[in-house]
């Protein structure tokens, strides 16, 4: 198995999960905004899901980095690929923690991991699964570049599907 890489930008670092991330995730899949994600969720539930994360990278050899700015240390985020039962494709997510959103965390950090995924991993795309009522992730994936890809399955039968694919300069 390759090591999980740490991926840096302008201003985040992105790196693997440790354990001491677990209480800021188990807070946002306790809370309302967890509801994009088919939550909010337990603590057993999180843990769980958190642990997918991590285990995704030994299993595909993709999985989730948390979002560190490099400037102060703090993790306010994750960003991934996903696969898996779950997921009928190949899928590029993110979230930032309560406090984080409207900086462009999650753009710089989901910008890295897909190019880093169409260069590392052969990928021909990326997709995500994004909750119709999820204003700010569909406008993310549209800045991205991502097309609406309506005849796509997604991960729920109401998530709408965005469609990425690498830039031409790839």
């Amino acid at each position: 198995m390759k090591p999980i890489p740490t991926l840096q930008t302008e201003r985040l670092i992105l790196r693997p999960p440790v354990h001491t991330d677990f209480h800021a995730y188990a807070e946002l899949m306790a809370s309302p905004r967890a509801r994009y994600m088919g939550g909010p969720f337990d603590g057993r539930a999180a843990w769980g899901m958190f642990c997918n994360d991590v285990a995704q990278w030994q299993l595909f050899g993709h999985g989730c980095l948390m979002i560190e700015r490099r400037a102060t240390g703090a993790c306010v985020g994750e960003v991934g690929i996903n696969h898996g039962p779950l997921f009928p494709e190949k899928e590029l997510g993110w979230f930032v923690y309560a406090g984080h959103e409207g900086h462009g965390y999650a753009f710089e950090a989901a910008v890295e991991l897909r190019d880093w995924a169409f260069e590392h991993l052969g990928l021909p795309n990326l997709v995500s699964y994004i909750d119709q009522d999820n204003t700010r992730s569909i406008a993310l994936a549209r800045r991205m570049g991502a097309m609406h890809a309506p005849d796509a399955r997604g991960q729920d039968p109401e998530d709408l599907v965005f469609r990425h694919w690498p830039s031409p300069s790839a």
